[in-house]
């Protein structure tokens, strides 16, 4: 996403503050290890989901559910700020609110772990635009199978 800057081509203002959260983020988990650790994480993906308003926040709430429900043993945590679920210490999912790069919609993504995977070429990243029945049912179905 680098996009120009008032010196030129380079890291956006947006991106700039994604790599100072995800700094922060290893800062605060810094010598913590197990439930210590855990429970940090959870409780700062807790918080960058009630920071969310909007769209932004649905998808979040939504994502989060369903993780819990159908794959409680990934780790809730923020990754560059954004909400993020992770299995042995890497991230499966991730949800990237519209609000933080000022794009049109906020996106489900699933990281290399997750087990997408269908023949020569698969889909890793969607956009959604409204929770409903119809969309929930199906991120639930790429959650089931990303960590299948």
């Amino acid at each position: 996403m680098a996009g120009k800057t008032s010196e030129g081509v380079g890291f956006s203002d947006e991106e700039k503050q994604a790599m100072k959260q995800r700094a922060e983020e290893l800062r605060t988990t810094k010598g913590l290890k197990g439930a210590a650790k855990l429970a940090k994480e959870l409780e700062a993906c807790v918080e960058a989901i009630d920071a969310l308003e909007g769209i932004d926040g649905e998808v979040a709430r939504a994502v989060h559910r369903i993780v819990s429900e159908e794959a409680a043993h990934l780790n809730p945590k923020t990754f560059y700020g954004f909400p993020a679920y992770a299995a042995e210490g890497k991230v499966v999912i991730f949800v990237q609110p519209a609000s933080k790069f000022d794009t049109r919609y906020p996106t489900v993504n699933f990281d290399e772990t997750a087990h997408l995977d269908d023949g020569d070429m698969w889909a890793t990243s969607f956009a959604v635009v409204a929770v409903t029945p119809d969309v929930e049912r199906r991120i639930r179905e790429l959650v089931v199978r990303a960590v299948g």
